[in-house]
């Protein structure tokens, strides 16, 4: 471990693997991100390509880490807000340099022990795949210039599937894994309620939710990657989950 900042992951654990973290300081700064200061032309150009291909997209602003540290205090960062167009041109770079991205996943876990996740609507940025309900931290998530990552799980969940974290018994710490500097943050959440039923509920949510951003609620029995399309964040957690 490092009580230094750096700007990519490699005082991290190896990609993919999980690991116990104490906490999180996830601290936004006033200004414009780096990577955008130095690519706005390139990401307004690719821009227009993205919503020329799909229209529904939104140009909203996220939170998109700049430097980060890992310490016995848990994951420290130094964030900027930037346009959503920011993190699509990002993500599109064969490196990917320049930026990382953090988010936290709520881990929904049923009574009978599957886990249940969301199917991504057509129209939306990752069509198809299937991840836990979650998503980019966003300006509403900053509380007194840190990103609340609970009140961001919350508010996700919410949105999504209607459940709420409230009704949950929380598991005990944070666990964290990373791939293509993209971190992501997660905590368990037992529902009393079967698999079955948290997928028909999340259903019937569907029906009157304002957001529609999903098209469908799975449920995880094993740590099979091939079992759905699933979003690459989700392969280490689900294995942790299924083979400890």
């Amino acid at each position: 471990m490092t009580s230094d900042f750096s700007e990519d992951l490699s005082a991290f654990p190896p990609e993919q693997t999980v690991f116990p973290i104490a906490g999180t300081d996830l601290r936004v700064l006033d200004g414009d991100h780096p990577l955008l200061t130095a690519n706005r032309t390139s990401i307004r150009e690719n821009w227009e390509r993205e919503i020329a291909a799909n229209p529904a997209l939104f140009d909203g602003r996220m939170v998109l880490q700049h430097r980060l540290k890992l310490s016995e205090e848990g994951i420290v960062s130094e964030a900027h807000t930037v346009p959503f167009s920011t993190f699509m041109w990002w993500r599109r770079q064969p490196e990917r340099k320049g930026a990382i991205h953090l988010f936290a996943y709520p881990v929904l876990e049923s009574s009978d022990g599957p886990l249940v996740a969301i199917r991504m609507g057509a129209h939306t940025a990752n069509a198809g795949q299937v991840y836990f309900a979650a998503g980019s931290l966003e300006p509403d998530d900053v509380v007194d210039g840190r990103c609340d990552i609970h009140g961001n799980m919350a508010r996700e969940v919410m949105e999504e599937t209607g459940l709420d974290l409230a009704d949950a018994v929380a598991g005990e710490g944070l666990h964290a894994s990373h791939i293509r500097r993209s971190v992501s943050i997660f905590k368990l959440f037992r529902f009393d309620m079967t698999a079955d039923d948290m997928v028909d509920f999340i259903s019937r949510h569907m029906l009157v939710a304002d957001d529609k951003e999903i098209s469908g609620a799975v449920a995880i029995r094993s740590a099979d990657p091939a079992a759905q399309p699933y979003n690459v964040a989700m392969l280490p957690i689900i294995d942790w989950y299924f083979n400890r």
